[in-house]
């Protein structure tokens, strides 16, 4: 992973990226490079390029914000929407709402505002939390939201409270349609490797249809982006990703518990 924003700040030069199995070693003798494992199959997070990673960050040759922009675009291409204007769900969103807007031909528009001093809800412990910091975090612009239909991006959705809470936020401030389209697949099965998403039953998209997801959260329209649009709006070879999240096939056994939906063709996508 090459971050540029850290390391440029620093002065340094980046030579290359770190190899999976590899180690630097910085010390008065210079840089060296060492294998301390050995080099398996490539499975590298997904959702580092939907979400996590910052959009000025370049992980395997690839900056995310391009990225990002081309899912938006793949998400158009898969469910045009008849719309006044795009937004982003801020701030993840915003590299996708604009490449959405750019192959729809729609204005793009910024109608929420983030408040910075609120983190991330959907890693906050318990559900009361999530939906106090949903409440403080996001202010909109009336004159901009006021009577639109409005075309709203959104990187994932995962419990389904943030979601619920921006739709409506916007009806309450005036727009005449919310769409909700999302930047990524269902998101359908925990991860374990080192992000707090806890368990299946946590997570909306294990439990409940599209259309029911849709109902849940109060939109005129849900859609998701398919796993083969995300695929190729990356650019990587499917075998070089880890989908897990998306598609339930871990990189590394998980057991029994890790691939199960608990509802029955919940997982079937759009």
């Amino acid at each position: 992973m090459v971050v540029y924003h850290d390391l440029r700040s620093l002065g340094a030069e980046v030579l290359r990226e770190i190899e999976p199995g590899e180690m630097v070693i910085i010390d008065k003798e210079g840089v060296r490079f060492r294998r301390f494992a050995p080099s398996r199959q490539e499975s590298f997070c997904v959702f580092e390029y939907v979400y996590f990673a910052r959009p000025d960050s370049n992980l395997l040759g690839l900056n995310v914000h391009q990225v990002r922009k081309r899912i938006g675009r793949a998400l158009w291409e898969e469910a045009p929407v008849e719309a006044d204007i795009v937004i982003a769900a801020p701030d993840s969103g915003t590299p996708a709402a604009m490449g959405f807007a750019e192959a729809a031909n729609l204005p793009f528009e910024i109608g929420l505002l983030k408040n910075r001093y609120i983190g991330r809800t959907f890693i906050e412990p318990s559900q009361q939390l999530r939906e106090l910091g949903v409440r403080i975090k996001i202010n909109p612009i009336e004159e901009v939201i006021r009577d639109k239909r409005i075309a709203i991006i959104d990187d994932s959705i995962v419990r389904g409270t943030t979601s619920a809470k921006i739709v409506r936020l916007l009806r309450e401030t005036g727009a005449r349609e919310v769409h909700m389209y999302v930047a990524s697949p269902p998101y359908l099965y925990p991860c374990y490797y080192g992000i707090d998403t806890s368990e299946s039953t946590d997570l909306v998209a294990s439990k409940y249809s599209t259309e029911e997801i849709r109902r849940l959260i109060g939109a005129d329209t849900l859609r998701y982006l398919s796993v083969e649009g995300l695929v190729r709006a990356v650019g990587l070879p499917q075998e070089r990703l880890c989908l897990a999240c998306f598609n339930g096939n871990y990189p590394l056994a998980v057991g029994a518990s890790g691939k199960k939906c608990n509802k029955e063709g919940a997982h079937d996508g759009n």
